[in-house]
């Protein structure tokens, strides 16, 4: 009998639903020509070190989270640099962030084409169907001024079930929030954070990442 019984339990550890990651986030960065080489690095270093941050980082190991890094700039220049990443444990996200600091910038002087990096970074989400949530986070410093209209790929975006929030960096721009809120951000929850230049980037992406990775926490516990 007790045997019966430890055969129906396996068989029920081996019935359970298995979860899928519960965040794919794909960090496009700005690298167009209004970036210069100390601010590039400011946003990588900050990136970087947000990434690191105990409670970022515990909540992305333990949604078994999907990470990737694009760099952004004219209509035809967006690149992933960091593919696809697992993250499911300390040392993948510190590795990530690892790759982050040390990621070569590759282009320095074109304009800023967002409704092309939204259209590229949306395409890669193909290669993460199993996540429950499907978001980018966008960082720029200046309005779109090349290439489709980011709100022309609005529709795709939703169709595909994927969020954008937006982190707007006002160095020149002090418009640019109102700007990203109407034109950039899209789906349920959509938010955009500002920073007043550069260097508040750091601080103001750990706390964007923090209010977008604890959802997925609240819905593991």
């Amino acid at each position: 009998m007790w045997r019966t019984a430890i055969s129906a339990l396996a068989f029920a550890a081996m019935t359970l639903p298995t979860h899928a990651c519960d965040l794919a986030l794909a960090l496009a960065v700005d690298v167009s020509g209004s970036v210069d080489s100390r601010e590039y690095g400011i946003q990588m270093n900050g990136l970087a070190h947000a990434l690191r941050d105990p409670i970022i980082s515990e909540a992305l190991v333990r949604g078994d989270s999907r990470l990737m890094l694009v760099q952004w700039t004219g209509a035809s220049r967006q690149q992933v640099t960091i593919p696809w990443t697992r993250i499911d444990s300390f040392d993948a996200i510190d590795a990530f962030a690892v790759a982050v600091e040390q990621d070569i910038r590759v282009w320095r002087n074109f304009s800023t084409a967002i409704g092309e990096a939204l259209q590229a970074t949306m395409d890669t989400f193909a290669q993460v169907p199993d996540c429950k949530r499907h978001l980018i986070d966008l960082s720029g410093d200046g309005f779109s001024n090349e290439g489709l209209e980011p709100t022309t790929v609005h529709p795709e975006l939703r169709a595909a079930g994927i969020t954008v929030n937006a982190i707007a960096i006002e160095e020149s721009e002090p418009d640019l929030t109102a700007y990203f809120f109407e034109n950039v951000i899209v789906g349920e929850g959509a938010f955009v954070v500002s920073a007043a230049g550069f260097l508040d980037y750091p601080e103001r992406i750990r706390k964007k990442l923090l209010r977008e990775v604890t959802q997925q926490t609240a819905v593991l516990d």
